[in-house]
């Protein structure tokens, strides 16, 4: 699952930066999930070790009181330069010549951590999960937009290699990795918070949407 909406009035790109937590909207999208999953006979609980992946699994927990939440931090969102700046509606870090160094190379990106690890330490961090999960059971896994795509990239056989706004991960949604032994065999995608999406139209720029 990727985490749900988060409180960012600042409009920066809060990456690994601590702090950030659900917005009122984002903990609605994690209660949503967790009661899709309330009746799911769930093996395995493993999250991101960053706030809003914390809080967006807590609601999930709940309903799996005899699960203990295991953190990974191979699950932590993609290691990016560009955390802490402010983006907002025209993007201004993109635009400051002080910050083109850092788009010298889209292909591996440039910016920040490379596709390759992304998806080396996702493929680690679920195979691990379906692992722990035992035969037939389910790992119920929070992770971030972007190493969550890369991921199923990776699982693929696709490049690495994409345009942010072409990745089918948006908030709350649900990325199904099926295993048999330690090859993923089908991956399956959902949205049970769906109609909580774009439910501010003046929400400020959230990381990775």
């Amino acid at each position: 699952m990727r985490h749900g909406e988060v409180h960012n009035p600042q409009a920066v790109l809060y990456e690994r930066l601590p702090g950030y937590h659900l917005s009122d909207n984002g903990s609605r999208m994690a209660q949503v999930v967790a009661a899709e999953f309330a009746d799911v006979p769930l093996t395995h609980l493993r999250t991101s070790p960053l706030l809003r992946t914390r809080e967006t699994m807590a609601p999930v927990a709940a309903e799996h009181p005899g699960l203990q939440v295991h953190y990974d931090p191979n699950l932590i969102e993609a290691g990016n330069k560009f955390a802490g700046m402010k983006f907002g509606r025209y993007k201004t870090a993109l635009v400051d010549p002080r910050n083109w160094k850092l788009l010298r190379n889209p292909f591996t990106p440039s910016w920040g951590e490379s596709y390759e690890h992304i998806a080396q330490r996702m493929r680690t961090a679920i195979i691990d999960s379906a692992r722990a999960a035992g035969p037939g059971g389910q790992a119920f896994v929070v992770s971030h937009q972007s190493p969550i795509w890369i991921a199923r990239l990776s699982f693929e056989g696709r490049r690495l290699f994409h345009f942010p706004w072409t990745r089918t991960s948006t908030l709350a949604s649900v990325t199904s990795f099926h295993f048999l032994g330690d090859e993923c065999i089908d991956i399956t995608y959902s949205e049970p918070a769906a109609h909580l999406l774009g439910s501010d139209g003046n929400a400020a720029f959230s990381s990775g949407n």
